[in-house]
């Protein structure tokens, strides 16, 4: 699905409050903050922005917020948990502005973490910009696929293939799915063309890439083997030219604005 001007402006308007409130939100990752609390204050930033949390209510997803740590890979349930120095934590957020959805996600470390995971954060943040660099129009889809697992994997961790990327648009998944890696049962390979929209979302273990989904919350994604995971994402229009970033944090905030850029 292309978009037009009109959809675009509003598109670009979702994706700035996105990117404002999941950075916000990143920053006040701290040792001894809990995962509801953080919830609690992406909560009221939707307020303040006048809109709407896009995952909450989302097939009964109960929060405003995906708050996934370590060994949890994607749609983490927020709750009493504490952070802890070590943990990373994986922040996946969406805002619906005026009929249109931003979709974006950011992994960032407690205190200190273990050089081996914060290796894997880097990894799964240039993973995002190596496929985020194949969203050009005349590109098939599957070059944005195969250059996230290339990368990912040449840097010796395992890309997540049960969860994929996504169109975006009026509804918070589109087609096309956007897979992180190159697959036979992928058979739909679209040329790119200017006016896409795309959630595109490497999310990156240290060990297998084999997840299980809790039994009892049926959300929360782990890893099987227990290793860590990563999760970056960002909605991204297909130009004429360069892609354009429609969640990041605008020029002129972050920084020492108490924002988290990625």
């Amino acid at each position: 699905m292309r978009k037009s001007a009109f959809e675009l402006s509003r598109m670009r308007k979702a994706g700035e409050i996105t990117a404002l409130i999941l950075s916000r939100v990143a920053a006040a990752v701290t040792s001894g903050i809990t995962t509801k609390e953080l919830d609690e204050l992406a909560e009221a930033a939707v307020k303040e922005f006048q809109v709407k949390p896009a995952f909450k209510g989302y097939q009964g997803f109960p929060a405003s917020i995906c708050i996934s740590v370590n060994d949890q890979v994607v749609h983490g349930i927020p709750g009493p948990r504490v952070l802890k120095n070590g943990d990373i934590v994986g922040l996946d957020f969406g805002v619906v502005y005026r009929g249109y959805y931003g979709d974006a996600a950011v992994t960032v470390g407690v205190g200190e973490i273990a050089p081996k995971h914060q290796k894997l954060l880097s990894v799964t943040r240039e993973a995002l910009w190596q496929g985020i660099a194949q969203a050009r129009a005349g590109n098939r889809l599957s070059a944005i696929s195969r250059a996230i697992q290339n990368y990912v994997e040449a840097n010796g961790f395992s890309v997540v293939r049960d969860f994929v990327g996504h169109g975006i648009g009026q509804a918070m998944h589109e087609e096309p799915q956007v897979p992180n890696y190159v697959s036979p049962l992928y058979r739909y390979d679209p040329v790119l063309k200017p006016g896409m929209t795309l959630a595109i979302e490497p999310m990156v273990n240290a060990g297998t890439y084999q997840v299980k989904i809790n039994p009892t919350d049926q959300w929360t994604v782990t890893t099987v083997d227990g290793s860590y995971s990563a999760h970056f994402e960002h909605t991204v229009l297909v130009t004429e030219g360069d892609p354009e970033i429609l969640t990041r944090v605008p020029d002129g905030q972050g920084g020492n604005g108490g924002m988290v850029r990625w």
